[in-house]
């Protein structure tokens, strides 16, 4: 019963994994993938532990098998969260970069905010949540490449 158990678990977890979005926190690492293959960066500001319009975008949007096959082809995604709750704190560190990374794109601390820029870190355009599709938030975000 237990080996069971234990193959279903791995299998679940496996499986969650392999269609998982992959986030990146690093600016610099995400300039450098999308230089190296030639993609579009999406960095997204959320508040992932208090903003409902977030969560509606993550569920609704992001985790979707749709935007998550087009992605992996299209976009590095690039993530600056500001969790509110003390267990979901980010390092000092992560903390200061996700700061560095609103002072430059997020003066305004709108949440979530969503900005689309090229390979060297230039924003081309910018929206929030939308209760859209997947297939039109996609052609919202490459209506911003030129």
């Amino acid at each position: 019963m237990r080996t069971k158990l234990f193959i279903a678990y791995f299998l679940i977890t496996t499986v969650a994994s392999l269609n998982a979005q992959e986030w990146l926190t690093d600016f610099e690492k995400a300039k450098s993938i999308a230089a190296k293959e030639n993609k579009t960066i999406v960095l997204t500001f959320q508040g992932s532990d208090w903003c409902a319009p977030c969560i509606k975008l993550d569920k609704e949007i992001w985790q979707t098998e749709e935007f998550q096959n087009y992605a992996k082809g299209h976009f590095v995604m690039l993530k600056a969260d500001f969790p509110k709750r003390k267990k979901n704190a980010l390092s000092e560190t992560q903390q200061a970069h996700n700061n560095a990374l609103a002072e430059k794109f997020n003066r305004n601390g709108y949440f979530p905010y969503v900005v689309v820029l090229n390979s060297e870190g230039t924003m081309l355009g910018s929206t929030g949540y939308k209760k859209t599709t997947p297939s039109a938030y996609i052609k919202l975000l490459e209506s911003f490449i030129k």
